[in-house]
């Protein structure tokens, strides 16, 4: 869902979040001054989630609580970002007034297993490894906290796609099919911009929001991202300068429409004036919601390599539903969270319910996945995001310090498409700062 894990939204709120996150740095690891949980497995749980994704978590409740008599189930609806607020502070406080079950991202779920490690119930204890190979393969590792266990199951899963103007693709005698890498788009982009008058995606060139996601998807489609799975920073790694490299040959020739201002790139979009989009697979659902007018322009490609003959797959993010320690009916919260995202028949029920593409790898043989979607003129878009899966994604370790590396990033791409700064240069005096204020080390 694109409210779920925007890094716009996340950063407007960077300041509180950071603030949290630092009051759990000095607070320890949270026990000894909070609440002693238990392990009910009966009672009322209540569940914290957001929106739509809260909503769908609701449509289980029914069939969850004919086949689990005795547990009552309230889920909450608390509000994005505000659950990030009402997490840190709970777990900062030792899990006091937390809910049973919390709808965690993966923005944040590895700095909550790093700064609070017994903040979040020990799932492994209550069965939860026999599901490690039933999730996309990527996500289980984020889900293991420093004692080795799982703290989480996996629930969203969005795998990359690049949507694209298959009538601009038309109008320009470009074949979708020879556009493998970034090189070959950014090499037909000027025989599109000159054909439809559209350039290829929109970027806040200013950072006035920063806007990493594409910065990001480019690095994750080379397996890397701005720390390595020891925790050590990787923002000037040769993947990190070969990804804000492309986003700096897109400005130079012309192919980068600016988005700064609050809904810019939805006007755009809306405008006709972008011939591409790259987004996971929760934007299958919001183009043809958003702009119905553009029924059969669209259609959905693996997004091309940030190398020539690299990899084109990539999971961006991902949502995922833990236990608090601090709770009294651990069990019960546990068998809710069990029922919900391993059987089939219930995941794919949220899936029609509220968009939240399943991580569960069996939901798949679902025919939906494999049906044909009128808005993209017939395609089987779905079936493309799950072949993506298949080819598998690397682990991305958010760790703690999430938000300070991305506004160091989003710092260094702005020097380079407003000040005309090299990309390696940015990027090292960006890891540098980064180092300075995390104390970690910069991988060799």
């Amino acid at each position: 869902m694109s409210h779920q894990l925007s890094r716009r939204r996340l950063l407007q709120l960077a300041t509180a979040s950071a603030a949290g996150l630092g009051l759990a740095a000095c607070g320890g690891n949270g026990s000894g001054s909070g609440t002693t949980g238990g392990d009910g497995d009966s009672g009322r749980i209540t569940v914290w989630s957001w929106t739509t994704a809260a909503e769908a978590l609701r449509g289980v409740v029914p069939s969850f609580e004919r086949d689990n008599p005795g547990i009552e189930v309230d889920v909450q609806d608390v509000g994005n970002p505000a659950i990030w607020d009402k997490i840190t502070v709970g777990l900062a406080s030792g899990g006091k007034g937390l809910a049973d079950v919390l709808h965690i991202g993966v923005d944040y779920l590895p700095g909550y297993l790093e700064k609070f490690p017994d903040g979040l119930a020990d799932l492994s204890e209550l069965g939860a490894d026999r599901y490690r190979t039933d999730f996309a393969q990527g996500l289980w590792p984020t889900v293991i906290g420093k004692d080795k266990a799982a703290h989480a199951l996996p629930w969203e899963v969005n795998p990359l796609g690049l949507f694209y103007r298959q009538d601009y693709f038309d109008k320009a005698g470009v074949n979708p099919a020879d556009i493998s890498s970034w090189d070959d788009l950014i090499a037909a982009g000027p025989e599109i911009l000159a054909a439809t008058g559209a350039r290829l995606l929109g970027l806040d060139k200013p950072g006035t929001t920063p806007d990493m996601d594409f910065f990001q998807n480019l690095m994750q489609l080379q397996g890397a991202f701005y720390f390595n799975q020891q925790g050590k920073i990787t923002l000037a790694s040769p993947e990190a300068v070969q990804a804000l490299t492309i986003i700096k040959r897109l400005d130079d020739g012309g192919l980068l429409a600016d988005t700064a201002g609050q809904g810019t790139r939805k006007r755009l979009l809306s405008q006709g004036k972008l011939a591409t989009s790259p987004d996971p697979a929760w934007a299958v659902e919001y183009l043809a919601t958003k702009f119905p007018d553009q029924k059969g322009k669209w259609r959905v490609m693996q997004p091309p390599a940030a190398v020539p003959g690299g990899g084109r797959s990539a999971i961006v993010n991902s949502t995922y539903l833990a236990v608090s320690e601090s709770s009294k009916r651990r069990r019960a919260a546990w068998r809710f969270i069990e029922y919900a995202l391993t059987k089939p028949v219930e995941i794919n029920r949220m899936f029609a319910s509220g968009g939240v593409f399943p991580a569960l790898s069996a939901a798949y043989d679902d025919p939906k996945f494999s049906a044909p979607h009128p808005f993209y003129g017939g395609q089987k878009v779905l079936k493309t995001f799950v072949d993506s899966l298949g080819y598998g994604s690397e682990a991305t370790n958010f760790t703690g310090d999430y938000t300070r590396a991305l506004k160091l990033a989003s710092d260094a791409q702005s020097q380079v498409l407003v000040k005309g700064s090299d990309p390696a240069d940015a990027l090292k005096d960006a890891a540098e700062r980064l180092a300075q204020q995390t104390g970690r080390q910069q991988a060799a």
